[in-house]
């Protein structure tokens, strides 16, 4: 996939600017959805099978997905490229321009919140971790609730399902 032009904003806006790109991934780093069905049923913008079946083949012709082979009655495994673990500072970087400037419930902004308030090192944290669940990493040792347990559980206490 060769850009318009070399300008590099215009070569990620290419890949990453249309509606369902970042949300594609969004589910895919924050929801562990790595199979078509699971990122159709899971999108809670209410993504069409079409749309979804094209940007995920738009999003592996970028190298930002690898998309595992499946033999027939098995279904294709989706996985984060280091490419696309590093979208996550750009969704990060738009999630807080989102929860300065746009409404939203508390359940859906208390993940960004967290992120927010655990800085720069968290977002490398997830970083990490995502290595570890995509590209095969070995993890990194750290002290208490790894990053993506601190966001689940700040999930559960926005909806009042966490624990007391």
């Amino acid at each position: 996939m060769e850009p318009r032009s070399g300008c590099p904003i215009n070569a990620a806006v290419e890949v990453l600017g249309d509606r369902w790109s970042l949300l594609v991934l969004r589910d895919v780093i924050f929801g562990d959805r790595r199979y078509f069905r699971a990122l159709l049923t899971g999108s809670i913008e209410g993504i069409a099978s079409n749309i979804l079946a094209d940007r995920l083949v738009r999003l592996v012709e970028a190298g930002i997905l690898t998309r595992g082979t499946a033999v027939r009655g098995q279904r294709a495994r989706y996985s984060l490229t280091e490419a696309g673990i590093q979208t996550l500072p750009i969704i990060y970087a738009l999630g807080n321009w989102g929860l300065d400037w746009r409404p939203g419930g508390d359940e859906l902004r208390s993940r960004q919140r967290l992120m927010r308030d655990e800085g720069p090192a968290f977002i490398e944290e997830l970083m990490d971790e995502l290595r570890v669940r995509h590209l095969g990493a070995p993890p990194k040792p750290h002290d208490g609730p790894g990053p993506f347990e601190r966001l689940d559980a700040a999930c559960a206490a926005s909806d009042g399902t966490a624990p007391p």
